[in-house]
């Protein structure tokens, strides 16, 4: 298959060949961006930490709107050989068998992790990295996007090749061609419309077409749009950003969708394909100003021990931390993982404790003031004090970190009664992170507190949209009745009392109470309705199920999840559907207390169980519980692709 190039800037960088001798010393180089962390010698860290600014430079020039940075700098680990990577990558991958791993990306709410092995000779060994990373940049946009265009940028991003001096962008996918030249194609009108509940996303066969075509057809509207001096793509993502229905928005912007899907197939059989070539010249990189520093044996195990921690292998975190406890008691950032591990498995007590002393020793992690502020408010602390200046001391460590304004808006609406501020933390919450549903629903019960029903319901309509499935959009529209009867019992009982009903209120601690249906970029940053209040949680039903501690052996299971139910504060009920039939009954009274995270895939947006969860396979841990009804609380869920 012939390749042709197509220049749009000149940019080059290296990412893949590490430059310094072998060595056991581990080094940490900071960026703006990203940490990394590698046992190639500090001069490949230097180097790396300017490759993957270059990357991000990438991603910002194709997309200048695009900022979606996470909240914490991204920690690239960089193994130099296979024998050191195959110490930190994930334990399924380990078995024999098991597909091999150039790259890795781990995505969770506290952090983002890219583990690489310097020496792989894959032909794309970072496929996985740059289409997730791509997931990343674009997971504001998740209330908004298509799902075909946000996997189809991501499949275009993946395939990147870079040499000393240039980088080859969007070359053509070999397999996804010959894939496509004997199957048939999804028709547009439902390829536009597939989210993620549709079987065109989870079935495998189903799934390989939709992966597939989407690339196909990003790759035509890419490649041909800068050929031909046209912007389609573009009209497109104006137009669904401003909310018109895909399918409208594709007939307006491609034309008559039978006609452009012949040309999409005729683009399918062609022979060759043109790809993006750039160079690194205008990237605006010091790499003089980046802080490298070698390692102590305690603080490369301290930090490997955190890898391992996220990627749930636990007795590896384990053994690591405690060598490193032995050597270096102080140790911070090990306080920090035993922290992360006891309450994984739900020791909260221990784990408020570890944080604790993390804090005491001068943590400078945002994180660790966060977990500390709410394992005190889970356990029943009465020192408010001391919880409400953790949590304003992790906003202020890191103030693009969502959950710290979200649990901080709840404890001065509860234990305060500061409606006020709690308003304005929830709205910072759900500015930073649009999609997630519970800081919508936390917002919304300090509107009904105001007694604001008018603002209340608007948030409501807002949160119906973002809705990610039939479960939770019926809660939400059930809200919207609670609501309508609150403002009418409401008017009632002034009226009763001989007094003027008051008028609709529309403001509230001066943010907009109407939806913002505009977008404030064309791509990715989507239409914002975070400057407008948000969602709503009418009453505090009891939970169905008992509250129990986590303790004793944990089960865990692999299959679909399918019938998600949430009730509001904030319990979900699922069943697994295992390969073999069985069906598995699982239940937590607080979702935000289950261990997410996501394997080989990255999300759009912050995981949320009540969106996410439906139609995903998954890894569930759980617990044995005293209801009989269900086989037990889950403590954690691993979503894989």
């Amino acid at each position: 298959m012939r390749r042709q190039s197509l220049c749009l800037l000149f940019l080059s960088f290296v990412l893949c060949r590490p430059c310094a001798a072998a060595t056991e010393q581990w080094f940490e180089v900071h960026s703006e961006h990203f940490t990394v962390f590698t046992d190639a010698g500090e001069k490949q860290g230097r180097h790396l930490a300017g490759q993957f600014e270059r990357m991000r430079w990438v991603f910002q020039t194709l997309f200048p709107n695009a900022n979606a940075d996470p909240a914490e700098p991204m920690t690239v680990v960089a193994a130099k050989d296979e024998k050191v990577f195959d110490t930190m990558e994930p334990a399924s991958y380990l078995a024999k068998g098991q597909m091999k791993l150039g790259g890795y990306m781990m995505h969770t709410q506290d952090k983002d992790y890219i583990l690489l092995q310097l020496d792989a000779q894959y032909e794309h060994p970072y496929a996985s990295v740059y289409h997730e990373y791509t997931h990343i940049e674009f997971r504001a946009d998740a209330v908004w996007m298509p799902l075909w265009l946000n996997e189809g940028i991501a499949e275009f991003m993946q395939n990147t090749d870079i040499t000393d001096k240039e980088v080859y962008l969007g070359q053509a996918s070999a397999d996804n061609i010959l894939y496509l030249r004997q199957e048939r194609l999804i028709p547009l009108n439902v390829l536009f419309q597939v989210d993620a509940r549709s079987p065109y996303y989870h079935e495998e066969q189903k799934g390989s077409i939709f992966y597939a075509e989407s690339w196909a057809l990003t790759h035509y509207l890419m490649v041909t749009d800068r050929q031909q001096h046209l912007h389609r793509l573009d009209d497109y993502i104006r137009l669904v950003s401003h909310h018109v229905d895909p399918v409208t928005a594709g007939e307006k912007a491609f034309g008559n969708l039978d006609k452009f899907y012949e040309d999409l197939e005729s683009y399918i059989l062609r022979s060759d394909y043109m790809h993006f070539e750039l160079s690194s010249a205008g990237a605006p990189i010091d790499e003089s100003s980046f802080k490298a520093e070698s390692l102590t044996e305690a603080q490369g195990d301290a930090a490997r021990a955190d890898v391992l921690a996220y990627l749930n292998r636990t007795e590896d975190a384990r053994a690591l931390l405690d060598t490193v406890l032995k050597q270096d008691p102080q140790n911070v950032a090990a306080h920090e993982t035993m922290g992360f591990l006891e309450m994984r498995a739900g020791h909260r007590e221990k784990a408020r404790d570890w944080y604790g002393d993390a804090i005491k020793l001068n943590s400078q992690n945002c994180l660790a003031y966060y977990y500390f502020a709410t394992l005190s408010v889970d356990l029943g602390s009465d020192d408010e004090k001391q919880i409400e200046d953790a949590f304003r001391t992790a906003i202020k460590m890191n103030p693009q970190f969502a959950p710290a304004y979200n649990r901080l808006a709840i404890f001065l609406s509860m234990e305060h009664g500061d409606l006020d501020e709690a308003h304005r933390m929830s709205l910072s919450a759900i500015q930073l992170d649009p999609s997630n549903i519970s800081y919508r629903a936390n917002a919304a019960s300090t509107l009904i507190e105001m007694g604001q029903y008018d603002n209340a319901l608007n948030v409501l309509r807002v949160a119906a949209k973002v809705a990610g499935n039939p479960g939770e959009a019926e809660m939400v529209q059930s809200k919207i009745s609670d609501v309508e009867q609150l403002k009418a019992a409401h008017a009632d009982e002034t009226t009763a009392a001989g007094e003027a009903p008051a008028p609709a209120t529309n403001t509230s601690s001066g943010s907009r109470a109407s939806e913002n249906t505009g977008p404030v970029g064309v791509l990715p940053s989507g239409p914002s309705d975070a400057q407008t209040s948000q969602v709503v949680t009418v009453v505090d039903e009891s939970p169905k199920h008992p509250t129990e501690p986590v303790k004793g052996p944990r089960h865990t299971a692999t299959g679909v999840i399918r019938g998600v139910a949430c009730s509001y504060p904030s319990a979900i009920e699922f069943h697994l559907e295992t390969a073999a039939g069985k069906s598995i009954a699982l239940y937590n009274n607080n979702f935000s207390s289950i261990d997410l995270t996501a394997s080989a895939f990255t999300p759009a947006g912050s995981m949320n169980p009540c969106k996410d969860f439906d139609g995903r396979k998954a890894k569930a841990q759980y617990v044995d519980t005293s209801d009989t009804s269900m086989a037990g609380q889950v403590v954690a869920v691993e979503l894989m692709k």
